[in-house]
Order: structure tokens, then sequence, then C-alpha cells
């Protein structure tokens, strides 16, 4: 038996196979970020028996960013309509972690309630255009009490999502998010205990991992990072020190922490060809529990299962999984994948959402 169809414990669940759908974004919820029946049939579908899936990121509050249709954990109604995902996935015996979120910067006033000036660390927008197609706006620095605050939205939300039925949650700490906006120097310049030195630019990070591990125990916490990625902007001047030191804080505070997630910076694999370099082999070597992999294993999935033989880690796939909901099945038997269609990733519609079809149906 490969090693990626091999049973491996996280948390508190044993799963029988470590492929793991990674947590991608699909604004299938309402106006007011309720998820929807949609979402309930989609996350059901892509369950399997002693199968790990991760939600797509959930605001922790409703100023932790403003992106249409994508989902919250502060309120009842969300609470209560997660609970139908949970549910939904746990009569399939799988496992379903929420991802915490809160955007930073990467928003826009104009999605808040009242307009509120977005957030960061440092007073440095994103270049370019953002999704309501102006530039990106100038935020506002955090002050130490509200960093204090936010860090409690963490720990609330987690708690919100143990009382919807997850298993755990996953701390968005990649992909420059807000608090990886802290971590990395280029979009962190502040001069007080939240910047600076290694130490202080990811001082946030740990706070809000102590503060979830605090609120629902380490076996349902974990969190993401995309360390050398420039996606938004993200940019820092010692990579492997920076995601190193984190990596060895939380083995040493926090050894049973769920799982640590981390995205390879070389993320869009094409073909089936190997690649040598292997990006994330520092912070491996540190952490001593579940490790997931992601890195574009959609375009390459014989790299993925060969990953998981060499490492033993778990792998994260989006595209595919988006295409194929039987996807665990269909690597196990080598069957044929399914394409995804890249246009129906960000609409509000079934299509390209829940019309993909399992191996041997047609639609």
């Amino acid at each position: 038996m490969s090693a990626i169809f091999s049973p491996i414990k996280l948390g508190k669940a044993v799963l029988q196979h470590r492929v793991v759908l990674c947590p991608l974004t699909r604004f299938r919820a309402t106006p007011e970020a309720v998820p929807t029946d949609l979402q309930v049939e989609y996350y059901k579908q892509r369950a399997s028996e002693g199968g790990l899936l991760i939600t797509e990121a959930t605001f922790i509050d409703i100023l932790a960013g403003g992106y249409p249709r994508a989902p919250g954990i502060y309120n009842q109604d969300q609470i209560e309509a997660w609970k139908k995902v949970t549910d939904a996935v746990h009569e399939k015996k799988g496992s379903i972690y929420l991802q915490l979120w809160h955007a930073g910067r990467t928003s826009s006033k104009y999605l808040n309630p009242n307009q509120e000036q977005v957030v960061s660390a440092s007073d440095i927008a994103i270049t370019g255009k953002n999704m309501t197609g102006d530039d990106y706006e100038v935020p506002r620095p955090l002050e130490i009490n509200e960093i204090k605050d936010i860090v409690k939205q963490f720990a609330n939300g987690a708690k919100n999502a143990i009382e919807a039925g997850f298993d755990g949650v996953e701390i968005h700490g990649a992909n420059g998010y807000l608090v990886d906006q802290f971590i990395n120097s280029g979009s962190n310049k502040r001069t007080d205990i939240y910047g600076g030195p290694i130490e202080n630019r990811t001082r946030f990070a740990l706070e809000v991992i102590d503060a979830v591990v605090e609120a629902v125990g380490a076996e349902r916490s974990a969190i993401r990072f995309s360390p050398g990625e420039d996606f938004q902007d993200m940019k820092d001047e010692s990579v492997v020190e920076t995601w190193s030191y984190l990596t060895s804080e939380i083995q040493k505070k926090h050894p049973n922490l769920s799982y640590l997630h981390f995205v390879e910076a070389r993320s869009d694999k094409v073909g089936e060809e190997s690649n040598d370099v292997d990006t994330l082999e520092p912070y491996r070597k540190i952490w001593k529990g579940p490790f997931i992999s992601a890195s574009g294993f959609s375009n390459s999935t014989k790299e993925a299962i060969a990953l998981a033989e060499k490492t033993g880690d778990l792998i994260a796939f989006g595209r595919a999984f988006i295409a194929n909901p039987d996807l665990p099945e269909r690597l196990r038997n080598n069957w044929e994948l399914n394409k995804y269609d890249r246009s129906t990733f960000y609409t509000n519609e079934a299509t390209g959402y829940t019309d993909y079809p399992f191996y041997g149906t047609k639609n």
C-alpha cells in the first residue's frame, strides 16, 4: 500500500488516506456570508471515509474582509448553516476543518458595512487592482489594542466552528492575508513589538495560535503558511530563517497541534515532470507532527504520490478536487481525472461547483 493511502492520526481522528481538500474560495455563500445548501452538497460530495476536507477561507468578523459571498463564522445564522455541512461530511465518516480568515489589506473599504478603512501591519498598499477594479487602498496600521482584539476574534471563530460541528480549525497564515502581512518583512515596517526582527514579526501569528489552542485545544488547531510566496506582494528578507523560527516555536509550545500546512512557493506545476527542489524540507525537519504539503499538485498527481511516499506528508489538492469529487478513489485506482473549468471557479451557481461527475457517471 502506498503512503498516500495509508492511515495517519491527525488531531482526534485517524484518517484512512492522505488526500486532502485544500481551502478554496468559491463565493457560494449568501450576500450575508451564510453558507448555503450548495455548499452542503459540495462538501458532502468530496467527503470520504477517513478523509480530510479543509473549508474555504471563512471570515472571523464582519470587518475581517468584504469578499462578496464568502462565508463567515461570527454569528449564529452562520453557525447553524455550517452545521448542515459538518453533518453531511460526518455522515460519510469524513473529517472537516474550518479555515479562519482575516483578509487585512487585500479587501476594500467599499465592501465594509460603513466603508471602514482596511487594516494591516503597516500602511503599505498592494500594487495593482483589487476585486472592485480599483487600486488597492493604503491600509491603516493596526493599533496594539486592535491586534489583541483580532487575536480574540480568531479564538471566538474557533469556538464557533467547534459549535458548528467542525473537527478542528486551520488558521489562515498564508497567501498574503493579515497574519502573513505581519510575518513578511516587505509588508511589515512596524517599530513596536510586532515589527522589526523575526521574533516580533511572527508575534501576531504565534499569539493567534496560542489563543486558538486555549479556546479549542491543540488537537483541534492547525495553521497554514506560504513561505517565500510573492502573491499579493508578499516578500520577506529571510524566508528560511523566518518560517524556521515559526515552526520551531510551534514545535516547542504546541507539539500536539493537529498539523502544519505549508504551501510551496513553486506552486503551479505543469505536467508530470519531477522537480528535485523541495523548499519545504527545512520546516518538515523541524516539525514532528502531521505535515500537509500544497504545491500545485493538481497537474502533477504522480509527483504528489511520490512526495507522500518519500516524506509521509498529507497532500492537499485544489483544482483537481474541484473537478473530481471522488478524487481519492480516482488516484487510488489510477482513473482518468475530469478537467476543471477555471471560468466557473468564482461564480455563484451550481455550474462548475456541484455538477462535476463521479467516475463512471455522466452529468
